[in-house]
């Protein structure tokens, strides 16, 4: 496999189950997100990956995050694009190794993860079918030149903390209008929180993985 990771087997065996796959946060690990599984809906295989750049101390990265005097906070935009191809190759690993649902591929992305959902959507048009975006953004500088908005059909669900410290929320707004303008569906939300998930911006993004399920 291209990517290292952790698995939930669906509890309600199926012959091609739907596939969730997890994108943990910089400086995090594959365990992190995947104390989401056990509330998640039954049917899902559920797939948490681990990033591919080692920070040290059970802490990776999809991309460095370097500072500098001049240049104050800025990504390392290669590596992001290298972690965008070799998700994209191990989603496929995933779907043919374990005979998941073509047309029922979720992927849940938090900060960081998140960055790279958006990202992998629209360099892999309809390799997910639906986007879970938790505390991230449309990083601009990682979408490709041109966007094709009749070929992509993926879904997304948007959420972010109204006082992330660590993300700006205005930077999170800027996602349901771009959206909107490719004629994408889907669902934005804030919630009075810093960089994390809300009680209830769980139960809403449950609700809307479940309502796409059926």
């Amino acid at each position: 496999m291209t990517l290292n990771y952790i698995k939930r087997a669906p509890k309600i065996p199926s012959e091609n189950p739907p596939l969730l796959i997890l994108l943990h946060g910089y400086g995090s690990n594959e365990q992190d997100l995947f104390s989401f599984a056990s509330e998640l809906p039954d049917e899902f295989l559920i797939i948490s990956a681990q990033a591919p750049y080692t920070l040290g101390f059970g802490s990776y990265a999809w991309y460095a995050i370097n500072f500098d005097e001049i240049n104050g906070k800025f990504s390392d935009l290669e590596e992001a694009k290298t972690s965008i191809d070799k998700l994209a190759t191990f989603i496929d690993e995933i779907k043919t190794t374990y005979q998941t649902d073509v047309d029922k591929t979720f992927l849940l992305g938090f900060s960081q993860g998140a960055i790279l959902s958006y990202s992998l959507s629209f360099f892999y048009p309809n390799k997910v079918n639906y986007v879970i975006a938790l505390s991230g953004y449309i990083n601009k500088e990682l979408l490709p030149n041109q966007i094709e908005k009749n070929i992509i059909k993926t879904k997304y669900y948007c959420s972010h903390g109204t006082v992330d410290q660590v993300l700006p929320v205005e930077w999170a707004r800027d996602a349901k209008p771009f959206l909107d303008s490719l004629v994408l569906e889907n669902e934005y939300s804030e919630y009075p929180v810093g960089h994390g998930v809300a009680p209830q911006n769980f139960v809403n993004f449950k609700n809307w993985i479940n309502n796409n399920l059926d």
